[in-house]
């Protein structure tokens, strides 16, 4: 029986007028013209025989009609986008993409990429850092990690690890003229900032030490090279349990104090719900949950 289905050229543009709940906005993200939009959707109405959005003098909203379509057309859009990464995956079935922050990247993944390596030598690894969430058909990603909430529109997301946040240091700070031996003896050292949420400020209320300025000290943009500073013993760092667990089992820093903090986001393994049908995605996800399972063994952070 033949399908039932709308002019398939319209639910691009239907698609990004609901997400934006803008004609303009979507007509931005499609390289299009606000009238080439709306036309589309009036033929899209107009075929149905529903009408899809109450159109405002400078607004629109999705009429219940709309909205129930729009939650229906994304997730089948997302599906064929999927399906697409799929079919066209063997033309580079030996490379594999993965994007992520710098941060994470370099403090947990290369360390311990040649693990992966090890195990899978036919499949070439090609590291993209960023701290936006790629586009997977458009940027040629695989596979990517992710600190956040989980929340991620249009793909699965995995719990990789939880975050706890203490101060680290160099063992040598624990020896000399003024060693580290309690919360007030941070006066005495250099304070490293990497631009984290949980910041000095939050921990020293939650030490009881209110004699120290928590915005002294010195201040990174990269969690890569904070934490580089606090190994060669330039400063305390408020370290991100799974960015310095290397670290701290390699001895290159130690934790001074026993206090630590929640934090509320954590890292996250994502990917396009169909891209576990590709062995490389699929190998890796499996690596990067062996390793979190492995670091929660040495103690050093929390698995899902």
């Amino acid at each position: 029986m033949p399908r039932k289905l709308p002019p398939l050229t319209t639910l691009p543009a239907f698609d990004a007028a609901a997400r934006h709940l803008s004609f303009t906005n979507a007509a931005g993200e499609l390289n299009l013209t606000h009238g080439a939009i709306s036309r589309a959707i009036r033929n899209l109405e107009d075929q149905l025989g529903v009408q899809l959005f109450e159109r405002g003098t400078r607004s629109v909203s999705l009429t219940p009609a709309g909205a129930t379509y729009a939650a229906e057309i994304g997730a089948a859009l997302d599906q064929i986008s999927g399906a697409t990464l799929v079919a066209t995956a063997p033309r580079s079935a030996g490379v594999l993409t993965v994007s992520t922050s710098d941060g994470f990247a370099g403090r947990w993944l290369v360390p311990r990429l040649y693990r992966f390596h090890r195990a899978h030598r036919d499949i070439d690894v090609r590291i993209s850092t960023s701290g936006m969430l790629a586009d997977f058909v458009r940027d040629g990603i695989d596979i990517a990690i992710r600190y956040g909430g989980g929340e991620y529109e249009g793909v699965v997301s995995e719990l990789l690890s939880e975050v706890d946040v203490f101060p680290v240091c160099s063992p040598e700070l624990l020896q000399g003229e003024h060693p580290l031996r309690m919360p007030a003896d941070l006066r005495f050292h250099t304070l490293i900032h990497d631009g984290f949420p949980i910041d000095w400020a939050t921990w020293l209320e939650k030490a009881g030490v209110t004699d120290i300025n928590p915005n002294s000290g010195v201040r990174f943009d990269s969690a890569t090279y904070a934490t580089e500073a606090a190994v060669h013993g330039e400063g305390v760092l408020l370290g991100r349990s799974t960015l310095v667990s290397a670290d701290l089992a390699a001895g290159r820093l130690v934790r001074p104090f026993g206090l630590e903090l929640k934090a509320s986001s954590r890292y996250y393994v994502v990917y396009l719900a169909n891209a576990l049908r590709q062995r490389k995605v699929k190998a890796f996800r499996d690596w990067l949950h062996e390793e979190s399972r492995a670091d929660a063994a040495r103690g050093s952070l929390t698995p899902r």
